[in-house]
């Protein structure tokens, strides 16, 4: 079975409404990474604070054939062709992958037999 990590990079806000609808569309664990963007923009100082963007990255680790429809559903949901929109999904091909759980390694295969 060839995997693929899937990273989201949503505002923090959205953290919660993205796992949920990556989850609903097949996706299994996730690790959630905190950070701060930096943007070509000039930072905004507010009384002399520096505001930027707190945002969360979401990486998953899913078979091939299931990381688009979860990556479509993210689309959808987070809005990303918007022009507002401060978000990015992107995936990449893994060669080898070790110590997933059996159990979510199951729920794969079941997911895949589902898509056939």
């Amino acid at each position: 079975m060839k995997f693929v990590a899937l990273v989201a990079v949503v505002p923090e806000e959205r953290e919660e409404e993205a796992i949920e609808v990556a989850k609903n569309a097949g996706a299994g664990a996730v690790t959630i990474l905190h950070g701060r963007s930096l943007g070509l923009k000039e930072k905004k100082i507010f009384f002399g604070l520096t505001l930027e963007e707190n945002v969360t990255v979401l990486h998953f680790i899913l078979p091939g054939r299931l990381s688009l429809r979860v990556m479509k559903a993210l689309t959808r949901a987070l809005d990303i062709e918007s022009d507002e929109n401060s978000s990015v999904i992107y995936t990449m091909p893994l060669g080898h992958v070790a110590g997933l759980n059996v159990e979510e390694l199951h729920k794969f295969e079941n997911e895949v037999k589902n898509l056939l």
